[in-house]
C-alpha cells in the first residue's frame, strides 16, 4: 500500500511539473518588444499585417484541436484571439490561466451587418449590458493574431 501511495504521489508531482513548464511554439519571442493588447485593439489599423508581440492571460483554448487561444487584455472585457491553421501549433487545454506571449501578424475579419449585430449583442450580454441591435447600421471588423511564435510561461 505504501508503494502505491508513493507511486501515485510521484505521478502527481511529475504531471504537475510537466503542466507548469514553459512551452514554446514556433519562432523565439523578443519580450521587450511587446505591446499592450488594449493598445493594439484601440487602433488596430496601425498594426494590420505588421508583426506585433502581445502578452496576456490565456482565458480560452480550442478544446477540439488546440488551434486557437484567447488572451485577456489589460483592459476589462477585451481579449485577443490567437489563431493558427489546424496542426501548425497545438495549444494545450491545461494552459488556461497561464500567461502567454504571442508574436505574429494582426489580421482583420470583416463581418457583414447581420454578423455585426449578433456579435455586438453577445458582447453586450457578456458584459451585463443591453443593446438595441436595430440601431446598428454599419458592419464591423474583428481582429485576431496569426502567430509565428508563442511562449506559454510557467
Amino acid at each position: 500500500m505504501k508503494k502505491i501511495l508513493l507511486l501515485v504521489g510521484a505521478l502527481l508531482t511529475s504531471s504537475a511539473t510537466t503542466m507548469a513548464e514553459e512551452l514554446i511554439f514556433g519562432e523565439a519571442i523578443n519580450e521587450s518588444a511587446k505591446v499592450k493588447i488594449s493598445t493594439v485593439l484601440a487602433n488596430p489599423e496601425s498594426y494590420l499585417d505588421k508583426e506585433v508581440t502581445v502578452k496576456g492571460t490565456i482565458v480560452g483554448v480550442c478544446s477540439h484541436r488546440g488551434c486557437w487561444m484567447e488572451l485577456a487584455s489589460d483592459a476589462r472585457f477585451e481579449k485577443l484571439r490567437i489563431k493558427v491553421r489546424d496542426g501548425d501549433m497545438v495549444f494545450p487545454l491545461h494552459a488556461k490561466g497561464r500567461q502567454a506571449l504571442a508574436k505574429g501578424k494582426l489580421k482583420a475579419i470583416e463581418l457583414n451587418l447581420e454578423q455585426t449585430k449578433k456579435y455586438k449583442a453577445q458582447t453586450a450580454k457578456r458584459r451585463g449590458e443591453s443593446i438595441d441591435v436595430a440601431s446598428i447600421t454599419t458592419p464591423m471588423s474583428i481582429y485576431q493574431l496569426a502567430p509565428i511564435g508563442v511562449k506559454i510561461l510557467d
